[in-house]
């Protein structure tokens, strides 16, 4: 098996150029909302000037793809730490309390709603979700059919599909509900997870 090749300087400043370019990006959206957020805005944010932000990303739609396409990463991440809780619904509970702040690059709950708003009106940011969202809830359906010995549930392929979608579901609404109620019960929440969460990773007898 052939070592991945190691990048250049160059390829390097590249890469982190972009993801200073997506930080800056972030910011703005959520403070300012998608289309009062410029491309020149963004530069300022960044420090550069609008010439180098239009070296790597064409238009502002690129960027946002580009974000989209980060997201799923850091999705794949946090799936995978699921696989190592042995309380999922204590995880899920954590989840709602994170604040992301010790992680800018994480989706925040304000700018995943923008975008999904944003989604109704650009057909090509919602051919971007929806190919984000039938990949993480490939990533969910496939550690669910895992056996209990492999950290996954033993869930038949055939009904693993649609209790991933009903478990990704499950935590965005919990992103929303993060939002507009941040006081909400922990122990209400948990005892409610602890069914909820029961029903969808044991199969139908």
């Amino acid at each position: 098996m052939s070592k991945k090749k190691s990048e250049t300087k160059a390829e390097v400043r590249a890469r982190m150029q972009r993801e200073r370019i997506l930080d800056a990006a972030r910011t703005c959206f959520v403070d300012r909302g998608f289309h009062a957020a410029s491309m020149a805005t963004i530069a300022e944010t960044a420090s550069m000037s609008p010439g180098l932000i239009y070296r790597y990303f064409e238009n502002k739609n690129a960027i946002i793809l580009a974000i989209i396409e980060q997201q799923l990463e850091i999705a794949r991440a946090r799936i995978r730490e699921m696989h190592a809780s042995s309380d999922l619904p204590a995880r899920i509970v954590d989840y709602f309390d994170e604040q992301e702040a010790s992680d800018e690059r994480t989706l925040s709950t304000v700018l995943y709603l923008d975008m999904s708003a944003e989604a109704t009106r650009d057909p090509q940011i919602a051919e971007a979700l929806k190919a984000y969202d039938a990949a993480v809830c490939s990533e969910l359906a496939n550690w669910l059919c895992r056996s209990r010995e492999e950290d996954g549930y033993g869930l038949p392929a055939a009904i693993a599909p649609s209790r991933a979608l009903m478990l990704l579901c499950l935590i965005e609404g919990l992103k929303a509900r993060s939002l507009r109620e941040p006081d909400f019960d922990r122990r209400l929440l948990k005892n409610t997870l602890d069914d909820v969460i029961e029903t969808l990773v044991t199969a139908s007898r």
